[in-house]
């Protein structure tokens, strides 16, 4: 059976063979068991839908030992024969291009080069999943190949509920994550709703099918160590930076440090997510001694060295240990799912990475008891860096949240509204005032053809433009124009693709729009094939979260989730080709409301259309938000947008007198 064949015939009318249990693959962690047995039965029967009852005996016992086994039914039987990556678009079946672009996005997803967990159907931070198992991927593939333009395929958590009738300006695709009653949001719902089959966590990128591999986020962390070491008034030549995770997002951290140019330890338990990084290239040594790893890195410091350094080990163990040897940390964070601490995303310091996974699934609650016991070491250890000249930030993980929830001394002397912890976020500090409130984020694309010379046209067609732009840019912004400008200059050398052939580039409105209509001109006149446009949920205006993208919102709105709901309404009527919108995603489940979309450009006429308002708003809505939050860099940048276009009016705050109070 062809590709096409398989992808055309959904779920298999004849039971696919069993696959084994492949142990060279890196596979999640097996979940706790918390489902009563009546809601056990009730599983079964939700997963046993998908099928024809005359299979119901044969997969009955086979789901039953996986929900055993590993407390979720994935039905690896349904797994595809052939391999999953990003194939050229002219490769997939169907009756429509924007159908076509999605599927290669799913694919991307699901490399194994790519996902953490890919037989799990897990793109990233330990639960960020597409789907929930191999029938929904199969039906989805299916749906996609057999829709119209005048369709549109409507995600249920995972789930497709169907094909509905449609247009041709309506989304392809509308993507439902984990929307739940707001009173049924605790992370013990997302276990048992999920372990019955009816919800999933869409982390950000992994069920908005916009995952580019960890170069989604490496220009945002080479931009927040840049600028963290600018705060400190330091050249990053002979500075030390030390974090901790080589996963999905946090595998971008070695890379984003030897892209500015200094030293970075990066902690990491887990040997195959170390071991994919390295071998990819995105860490360039790997150490399994303390002392070793101490006598390398003074000697990288002192020689001015840019070399990123995986310890092979817990990232406790490295704060204490640096702590003894004296050793200066100028930087210092963490990237852990710390989203995710009882399931995988945060192990404790004191056990292997195998005991660690038996006490998760075994005993959880002596697991929790580790996980914050390991967070109280892991706080003071760092105290006494910061004591003796540290930068520290909380990387928009939950790891200051999990520390605080777990009595470590993380909270502020003098605590003001919105700086309750002793720490800042790297959005309060960094991105938030330098380039979300300006208006910049990580804009996104993919070039469907799968040639990398697309890429590298696309990626001097995007350079070109943004110093057209510099040139007429007010001072406030010079800075990070010429930032991107650098990052883009660097990008192919810097050699970021894992996956499709994809770029991230932060930009803000007017960049986002002049960007992609220099693509969509390119592509009219036969230069490039189709390019897909994204961009991370983590943006201007995609994502509420209080604790990382509007932490530094100080009217106290950064608890609601407006923005967030907004911005997919409003993409999804200016031509947004596919649009999401996930509870949970980057700091945890319950605790942030994001969305995304995607844009498919094809050359035509009404792509420009598209991308000329869909662009615009999605930019500046989350722009106008932060300016009536009273931040004087979004005052800045709406006032500017105003002036440009005179169907944009926006409420703006007045200032009261302090003297007042």
């Amino acid at each position: 059976m062809t590709f096409k064949d398989e992808i055309l015939q959904g779920i298999p009318k004849q039971l696919p063979e069993a696959k084994p249990y492949d142990t060279g693959v890196n596979h999640a962690p097996k979940r706790k068991k918390i489902l009563s047995a009546e809601e056990e039965t009730l599983a079964l029967k939700n997963a046993l839908r998908y099928f024809n009852p005359e299979h119901h005996a044969t997969l009955l016992p086979e789901f039953k030992k996986e929900l055993k086994d590993y407390g979720r039914i994935y039905m690896y039987r349904y797994r595809p024969d052939y391999k999953i990556y990003a194939r050229p678009i002219a490769e997939y079946p169907g009756k429509s291009e924007q159908a076509k672009a999605i599927m290669l996005m799913i694919q991307n997803n699901l490399d194994h080069a790519v996902a953490q967990h890919p037989h799990e159907l897990i793109t990233y931070g330990g639960n960020g999943a597409v789907f929930q198992n191999w029938a929904q991927y199969r039906l989805v593939m299916q749906y996609l190949a057999e829709m119209t333009d005048e369709q549109t395929l409507v995600m249920y958590s995972g789930h497709p509920l169907g094909l509905f009738p449609s247009h041709k300006d309506a989304p392809r695709v509308v993507v439902t994550n984990g929307m739940m009653i707001p009173n049924y949001s605790q992370p013990d719902d997302w276990e048992k709703f999920n372990a019955l089959g009816v919800t999933q966590y869409g982390q950000m990128t992994a069920g908005s099918y916009m995952y580019i591999g960890p170069q989604g986020i490496v220009h945002g962390t080479t931009i927040t160590v840049l600028n963290g070491f600018r705060k400190i008034k330091k050249e990053p030549s002979g500075g030390l930076f030390v974090t901790s995770g080589l996963g999905g997002m946090s595998g971008a951290q070695p890379k984003a440090g030897n892209i500015a140019g200094c030293v970075t330890v990066c902690a990491e338990v887990n040997k195959k997510a170390t071991k994919t990084r390295y071998s990819q290239g995105w860490v360039d040594e790997v150490i399994s001694d303390l002392d070793e790893l101490s006598v390398r890195v003074q000697k990288a410091i002192t020689a001015k060295e840019t070399v990123s350094i995986a310890y092979d080990g817990n990232i406790v163990d490295v704060w204490e240990h640096f702590d003894k040897e004296n050793i200066k940390i100028d930087l210092g964070s963490d990237q852990t799912s710390l989203h995710n601490p009882w399931a995988g995303g945060y192990y404790p310091a004191g056990l292997s990475y195998e005991e660690a996974n038996e006490m998760m699934a075994n005993n959880p609650e002596k697991f929790k008891e580790e996980v914050q016991k390991s967070l109280r070491r892991q706080t003071e250890a760092i105290n006494k860096h910061t004591e003796n000249g540290t930068y520290f930030f909380d990387y928009g993980n939950a790891f200051l949240l999990e520390a605080s929830r777990a009595g470590a001394n993380v909270m502020a002397d003098n605590p003001e509204l919105g700086r309750e912890f002793k720490y800042p976020s790297y959005v309060q500090d960094i991105m938030g005032p330098m380039c979300f409130d300006y208006g910049f984020g990580p804009f996104r694309w993919v070039c469907a053809s799968g040639k990398p010379e697309d890429l590298q046209k696309t990626d001097d067609l995007a350079c070109e433009v943004l110093e057209k732009i510099m040139k007429n840019s007010p001072s406030e912004i010079q800075q990070q124009m010429q930032d991107n400008i650098t990052w883009i200059k660097g990008a192919q050398e810097n050699k970021l693709v894992v996956g499709s052939q994809a770029r991230i580039l932060y930009a803000d409105a007017e960049g986002r729009m002049k960007i992609a209509s220099a693509f969509n001109k390119a592509i009219s006149e036969g230069k490039i094939g189709p390019v897909i446009l994204g961009r991370d949920h983590h943006d201007v205006s995609g994502t509420d979260s209080p604790y990382r993208e509007t932490s530094n919102i100080y009217d106290g709105s950064r608890f609601t989730a407006d923005m967030a709901i907004h911005n997919v309404i409003g993409d999804s009527f200016r031509g947004a080709t596919w649009v999401s919108i996930h509870n949970g995603g980057g700091v945890g489940w319950g605790e942030v409301i994001n969305g995304g979309f995607g844009m498919v450009l094809d050359g035509s006429t009404n792509a420009q259309r598209r991308l000329e308002s869909m662009l615009f708003w999605d930019v500046n809505n989350g722009i106008a938000r932060r300016s009536w939050a009273r931040n004087d860099e979004a005052i800045f940048a709406i006032k500017r947008e105003m002036d440009r276009n005179p169907n944009l009016k926006v409420t703006l705050p007045n200032f009261v007198d302090e003297s007042l109070f």
